[in-house]
């Protein structure tokens, strides 16, 4: 049984070949790959390995196209996600000399179409923030939600925040992304506002005597999960009239959006997502061009015949 030791909830994985739980536990231990990064991985290699039915190591070119071609009903998206997947194991492979050739090295991604991402006006954001505060788990969502905005986090750095992370003197965060790097994020003064009152107010109530490194914690005492995150949103969405279907990326997406569209530098931007390169966030060029073909389209008298 394979173990991710770097998570708080050790991930049991159930061994499938040794080459295989070899190149988990590389991952691991040496990539330092989070949890969500080891579970993906672990799925569509359990599936490649099903489908194959021998030692992966004697997979030729044939065989990996074979597959590759199996996968036509996915969408593209997850098709490149597979692709990536199998040409990591066997170059892994390659270096542990176990064999001679990568058979997916000559396999193409297929091409994707760009999607620019759902994002949420600077109207609808406020909304989203102004809903009315009548419980302790309100004001948790409150703080949660703010720092969301105030910081562009990925919901999984949310719910992973810990104590120790929030420094409220220098309002400063300092999180752990995808592949560990770890970046520290100025805070906003209105995200800290609401998180000094949900720690100093709320936060012992929620937990009702129990202890937790956790900052945000659920009504059990116990770390959010992302489903919880993601239903709260949505009910807070539905309670003040938000109308547009966003998943709380979406949130992540506006604010560096809205940082663009105000004068905010690529290169900023890039840092305070943690991107590792700057080629992902320049998404958030053609949202901020469609914002500005709107209001252009919407205010200039001859934009239209």
């Amino acid at each position: 049984m394979c173990y991710n030791i770097y998570s708080d909830n050790m991930i049991k994985i159930e061994k499938f070949n040794n080459e295989i739980d070899d190149y988990i536990d590389y991952l691991q231990m040496e990539r330092m790959y989070s949890s969500n990064t080891i579970e993906s991985y672990y799925e569509e290699l359990k599936r490649f390995n099903s489908y194959i039915k021998i030692n992966p190591l004697l997979v030729n070119e044939d065989k990996a196209s074979k597959y590759i071609n199996s996968l036509n009903s996915f969408s593209g998206k997850t098709k490149s996600h597979i692709i990536t997947v199998l040409k990591e194991l066997y170059k892994y492979f390659e270096s542990e000399e176990l064999i001679n050739f990568n058979p997916f090295s000559n396999i193409d991604m297929p091409k994707l179409k760009k999607v620019i991402p759902v994002v949420l006006s600077v109207e609808e954001v406020d909304m989203l923030l102004a809903f009315e505060l009548r419980t302790e788990l309100d004001y948790r969502n409150k703080a949660m939600i703010e720092l969301m905005y105030s910081t562009g986090l990925r919901i999984s750095e949310l719910i992973n925040i810990k104590l120790y992370d929030i420094d409220l003197e220098n309002d400063t965060l300092k999180v752990i992304g995808k592949g560990s790097k770890e970046r520290m994020l100025p805070i906003g003064d209105i995200a800290i506002k609401y998180l000094e009152i949900y720690l100093y107010k709320y936060r012992n109530v929620i937990l009702k005597g129990k202890n937790s490194d956790y900052l945000f914690v659920n009504s059990t005492g116990n770390m959010l999960s992302r489903q919880s995150f993601y239903l709260i949103l949505k009910n807070i969405a539905r309670r003040v009239g938000v109308k547009t279907h966003f998943s709380p990326h979406t949130i992540r997406h506006s604010f560096a959006t809205h940082l663009l569209n105000n004068g905010a530098d690529l290169r900023s931007i890039q840092e305070l997502l943690g991107h590792s390169s700057i080629s992902t966030t320049q998404i958030y060029t053609h949202v901020s061009t469609k914002h500005l073909r709107d209001n252009y389209n919407l205010f200039h008298p001859h934009s239209k015949k």
